[in-house]
């Protein structure tokens, strides 16, 4: 008896590859989106060793300061994201949305701290195009790195509390939880490339 299985043979039911295609999918996204943002990093840090006079305006009070904040609030919400994984997969419907709560809690924070920031440093003239302190790439490069992160968190809130609503009302299964995990870590891990590239390595000297 011939013990191969080939593809006319499997009518669909569980996935071979032990991950649904939902999952699968969002996996597939991460990839891309880890080639945009490790393009972007690597433009930034070929700008900053090509510039000879790259700025460092980032003083301890109050852009080191919020941005410590910014990045203690990400952490605490993966945190609480991997709570709600795990409530989700024992079947605590109540504990999976109040810590996916408490997840979106962090990452409307992080947007508020990081716009703040943002206006604090429009207000001392960084545009884009152009910086009174030197390399008119660091306000490019600041703006394209932090915005698009920014964009994922606020895109994160977002979904989230749309999958939160729904395992409130049991329409959405563990792998759904699984997925936003996927999502939100990824965001974290992001940000902990961006921290220290553009504030650490920026500090104003004394």
């Amino acid at each position: 008896m011939n013990s191969l299985l080939t593809s006319a043979d499997w009518n669909g039911g569980e996935s071979p590859y032990a991950v649904g295609d939902n999952k699968l999918g969002m996996w597939l996204f991460l990839v891309s989106d880890s080639i945009t943002f490790g393009t972007l990093l690597i433009s930034c840090m070929y700008a900053r060793t090509a510039s000879d006079n790259w700025p460092a305006p980032f003083h301890m009070s109050p852009s080191i300061v919020f941005a410590s904040i910014m990045t203690f609030c990400l952490l605490t919400s993966s945190l609480t994201m991997a709570l709600a994984v795990s409530a989700s997969k024992h079947g605590d419907r109540a504990g999976t949305v109040r810590y996916m709560l408490l997840t979106m809690l962090g990452g409307v924070a992080f947007v508020v701290l990081h716009a703040r920031e943002w206006m604090h440093l429009i207000g001392e003239g960084v545009r884009p195009w152009s910086n009174p302190w030197g390399s008119p790439l660091f306000g490019a490069s600041f703006f394209a790195l932090t915005g698009l992160h920014m964009l994922h968190v606020i895109t994160g809130v977002i979904y989230l509390g749309v999958v939160a609503r729904g395992a409130r009302k049991g329409t959405r299964t563990h792998e759904d939880i699984e997925i936003c995990g996927l999502y939100w870590h990824f965001v974290d891990l992001v940000w902990m490339f961006i921290f220290p590239l553009i504030y650490l390595m920026s500090v104003a000297p004394k």
